[in-house]
């Protein structure tokens, strides 16, 4: 038994390693663009690609539609693209394990996270709303799969336009350290 969590440690410690070096390489992307009026221009870029992607939810039939193929992929190019890019911004917050946050990025994720979770519990609600609602007509089960969907991916997205949203212009010198630990 103490050989398998000797096995486990000496992972976890590899493991732990491999994520601090991907977080120096994520610190040193986009240098420029790390300030609030950045990061709440992609938050709206996701939240306006998330309203084209239930757009096109809305406008799903079983025969292909241009409308709903514009708007589902439309949409999801615009949201996945932003997202993408405002997780780079919001560093290790939005995605990395709370040990390897300090107290006050522990606690300010910890609220972030609680109000995504409240707000991806309501839009369920107004997907199973929406899914009895529209049950009875045609493709009612599969436009009901699709609105489920797009509200699902928007719930997901709420922690890191939150972040963006509010997380104050980084410190150029917490980024230092990144520019330093690669000159050794």
């Amino acid at each position: 038994m103490s050989g398998k969590r000797g096995v486990l440690a000496a992972y976890w410690e590899r493991q732990q390693e491999r994520w601090e070096e991907v977080e120096r390489k994520r610190a040193r992307r986009l240098p420029t663009w790390r300030t609030r009026k950045r990061r709440r221009t992609l938050s709206v870029f996701v939240l306006l690609g998330d309203l084209i992607l239930i757009a096109g939810a809305a406008l799903f039939h079983r025969q292909p539609e241009t409308y709903f193929v514009v708007a589902w992929f439309g949409g999801a190019a615009i949201a996945g693209l932003a997202q993408y890019l405002l997780r780079i911004l919001t560093g290790k917050m939005s995605g990395g394990f709370s040990i390897r946050l300090d107290e006050r990025e522990r606690e300010w994720r910890h609220r972030v996270t609680f109000a995504s979770y409240q707000i991806l519990v309501a839009l369920m609600f107004v997907s199973v709303v929406y899914g009895l609602i529209i049950s009875g007509t045609e493709d009612g089960g599969a436009r009901g799969a699709m609105m489920g969907c797009a509200l699902l991916v928007t719930g997901t997205t709420f922690s890191s336009v939150i972040l963006g949203w509010t997380l104050p212009d980084d410190d150029p010198e917490d980024f230092t350290e990144f520019d330093e630990g690669s000159l050794a």
